[in-house]
């Protein structure tokens, strides 16, 4: 048993440190000083640590829109992306419905003259999603990602900072009594780490599934 899990492991597993491997460990490193120096208005909603994160976002729409393979499989995930830049700026009310003189508030949908109108923007939002998730299974781009999951070995350490980041900044909340800086520290690691793996299976030979 033992061997067979090691054999598993070795075989499914690729544990090399990449350039963008070390660009996610850097980020998390940084977390901790950060907690320290760093004001916390950089990690409000449209603040500086956030609109980094769109940055790396975009940067990973540029990685999905020139792939060296699979061109199909990476330009839906563009569409994927854009689920998630969506939710980043809340469906645009942090972006169009910041309350003036004050930090980290925004008005609700509720509070607005057209209540009305955030019933509308997330319904064409659930729709979008409803959309690309069609997309996904009509087009069995589930068969890419079952091809490279059987086919290509997995980067460990970019998932391991991936989901490493998910869980801390589900619980950051908690742990740090509402520091933003540490909830969107991680946030940013959990994107930094994503667009690693889509640099790998985009453009490294070690991960490029050749259809």
């Amino acid at each position: 048993m033992f061997k067979q899990i090691c054999d598993f492991i070795k075989n499914h597993f690729d544990f090399k440190f990449y350039a963008v491997t070390w660009i996610a460990l850097a980020v998390g490193l940084a977390i901790i000083p950060s907690l320290i120096w760093m004001p916390q208005t950089w990690g409000y909603e449209n603040g500086v640590i956030e609109n980094i994160q769109l940055a790396v976002l975009f940067f990973m729409v540029y990685i999905c829109a020139t792939p060296k393979v699979n061109k199909p499989f990476f330009h839906f995930l563009i569409l994927v992306l854009s689920i998630l830049i969506i939710r980043e700026v809340n469906c645009g009310r942090t972006l169009f419905f910041p309350i003036p003189g004050e930090y980290h508030k925004y008005y609700s949908w509720r509070a607005l003259p057209w209540p009305w109108l955030g019933k509308i923007v997330h319904f064409v939002y659930g729709m979008w999603i409803a959309i690309v998730s069609l997309i996904f299974l009509k087009k069995k781009f589930y068969v890419d990602v079952w091809e490279m999951i059987k086919a290509i070995k997995l980067p460990f350490w970019n998932l391991f900072f991936g989901g490493f980041a998910m869980f801390m900044g589900a619980i950051a909340e908690k742990a740090t009594n509402n520091n933003f800086v540490f909830e969107e520290g991680f946030e940013l690691l959990f994107y930094v780490s994503l667009m690693g793996i889509l640099w790998l299976y985009s453009r490294n030979e070690n991960f490029m599934l050749k259809k």
